[in-house]
């Protein structure tokens, strides 16, 4: 990325007709004289830090007025890239916040890249790299936990193990090294108390890194396709479950066309559900292509949500669609019944739920069922209230390889020579999770992830 002087954005959605407040921000050595250059105070208001001044954005060439606007003068260092920040907050839409960021622009702003402001607060200090990545995350959070494991993440609360883990690692480095350099001057190396420390840092690593699934669902989300022969009521479950009518529902089989998509939290995960087209062969044109859909959607979905009816039981259909999706997570969801008591339901599937769609019945059951499944994995193993990304999880990775390597080379007898490299390559890889090490293409490519106004 390229720094200039001053830099400028709508750290604002624009969304045409929405939005009561759209918010201009600068941030550089100019900032406060471009405020001054085009914000009208009347009075007598002081321009002072953290303080709100109340006036008219006005063209300078022109003295036309923009708006009728607030400013937020924030002074450095007691800011969020600890510059000089002003934020404009005018009235929401599309034409007034464009037409203030024009106006910066011409008063010698530029318009901030992808993640910039953000960046800024990196470069000077204000925040370390997981914070940053943070902010990203709450940003973008699409459930009340995700966003509770960012906030946890910006207070510090992955940084500072990490920084523990790094600093032990350096402190195992510099013994080491000071016992090859200057070996006859001090006593030998308590080589126990250095497989102890070492031991303990990996287990550490490891129990970081465990929390890297878990991070991948709150920010990802889990993809749910619920499929099963026609009528079934799989409409009938999605209706119930996202307690809306997404879904067509009739008696008639075939009604489902398409992929119906809703959005759900579960347990604090963000869940997409996608009721598919009933599988089944058909000569209609339309419904194939539906068919066709629903198989590739099984096929992609995390989790399967294979529906039967308890009226018909498990039918030879059943058994062909089971078929198609048996390699995938997977919960058989006996609908219907308060129609027809349970049949014989075939062995080898662990998770069943049993549920009465059009009266509501069972979807507690099935969240839980879906939970259990979530859960089953390596998920329950990490006790953290942070979720590393997959950045962080390549680097812890290859900090757990390293840590691995210089206990094999101490109970191999190896020389101190081949543990110094290991601990550095481990502690490199855990400063780059910080920020500590750090290259300039590493940067460019997690800020431009970042919206513009960030």
């Amino acid at each position: 990325m390229i720094q200039g002087n001053t830099i400028a954005a709508i750290a604002t959605a624009v969304v045409p007709q929405q939005g009561s407040v759209g918010i201009v921000r600068l941030s550089g050595a100019t900032a406060v004289s471009i405020a001054q250059a085009l914000f009208d105070a009347p009075g007598r208001q002081i321009w002072q830090s953290h303080q709100i001044l109340y006036g008219y954005i006005r063209d300078p060439k022109t003295q036309r007025s923009i708006d009728e606007a607030l400013l937020l003068l924030m002074r450095s260092p007691r800011s969020y890239t600890r510059e000089d920040v002003v934020e404009f907050h005018c009235h929401g839409g599309i034409m007034v916040v464009q037409q203030v960021l024009q106006l910066c622009l011409e008063q010698g702003a530029r318009l901030a890249e992808p993640g910039e402001f953000t960046l800024r607060a990196f470069l000077n200090g204000r925040l370390d790299l997981t914070q940053a990545e943070s902010i990203a995350d709450l940003v973008g959070a699409r459930s009340p936990q995700a966003a509770q494991t960012a906030l946890a993440g910006l207070q510090g609360k992955l940084a500072h193990p990490i920084r523990q883990l790094r600093a032990t690692c350096l402190d195992i480095l510099a013994e080491v090294e000071a016992r090859i350099d200057f070996e006859e001057d001090l006593p030998p190396l308590d080589q126990g108390e250095v497989q102890a420390r070492l031991a303990q840092v990996l287990q550490d690593v490891q129990q970081i890194l465990a929390t890297a699934d878990r991070g991948e669902l709150l920010r990802s989300g889990l993809k749910v396709a619920i499929v099963g022969r026609p009528n079934v009521g799989k409409s009938s479950l999605l209706n119930a479950w996202s307690k809306s009518d997404r879904a067509i529902v009739t008696e008639l089989p075939g009604t489902t066309r398409d992929v119906v998509e809703s959005q759900l939290v579960v347990g604090g995960i963000p869940v997409q559900v996608l009721d598919t087209a009933g599988i089944r062969e058909t000569i209609d044109q339309v419904e194939r292509l539906g068919v066709a859909r629903s198989r590739s959607v099984a096929q992609s979905a995390d989790l399967v949500l294979l529906t039967i009816d308890a009226q018909t039981g498990w039918t030879a259909a059943d058994q062909a669609i089971y078929e198609q999706v048996q390699h995938r997570p997977l919960i058989l969801v006996v609908n219907k019944i308060d129609l027809a008591p349970v049949g014989e339901l075939p062995v080898g599937i662990d998770r069943v739920v049993q549920t009465a769609a059009a009266q509501n019945v069972g979807i507690e059951a099935l969240e839980a069922a879906i939970l259990a499944t979530v859960h089953s994995g390596s998920l329950q193993a990490a006790n953290l209230d942070v979720a590393i990304n997959q950045r962080q999880a390549a680097a812890l990775t290859r900090a757990q390889t390293a840590l691995a390597l210089v206990q094999g080379a101490i109970a191999d007898r190896l020389p101190l020579d081949f543990w110094t490299i290991d601990l550095r390559s481990a502690a490199q890889a855990l400063g780059e999770i910080t920020g500590e090490e750090v290259t300039e293409s590493m940067l460019d490519r997690i800020f431009s992830r970042f919206c513009i106004g960030k």
